[in-house]
């Protein structure tokens, strides 16, 4: 899931080379993904009204399912 986050990320934002993605998984087996990016670049990650994290989420929701887990994206 890291991957994918850092895929998408990576294609939105002007510095690439600032993208980084850190995971930590809790007890309970929830995975939280910190996104980091260049603060120019995160109102881009961010998006219109927050709709480009929004859709991050929801994918990160679908493989999360898959994975039979929970995570949570926060954005740095």
């Amino acid at each position: 899931m890291k991957d994918i986050v850092e895929y998408i990320a990576k294609a939105i934002v002007s510095h690439p080379d600032e993208v980084q993605v850190i995971e930590e998984v809790e007890d309970d087996g929830l995975i939280i993904l910190r996104l980091e990016v260049a603060p120019s670049d995160k109102g881009k990650v961010i998006g219109r009204q927050g709709r480009v994290a929004q859709s991050m989420r929801a994918l990160l929701r679908v493989a999360a399912v898959k994975d039979r887990t929970r995570v949570i994206l926060k954005i740095d």
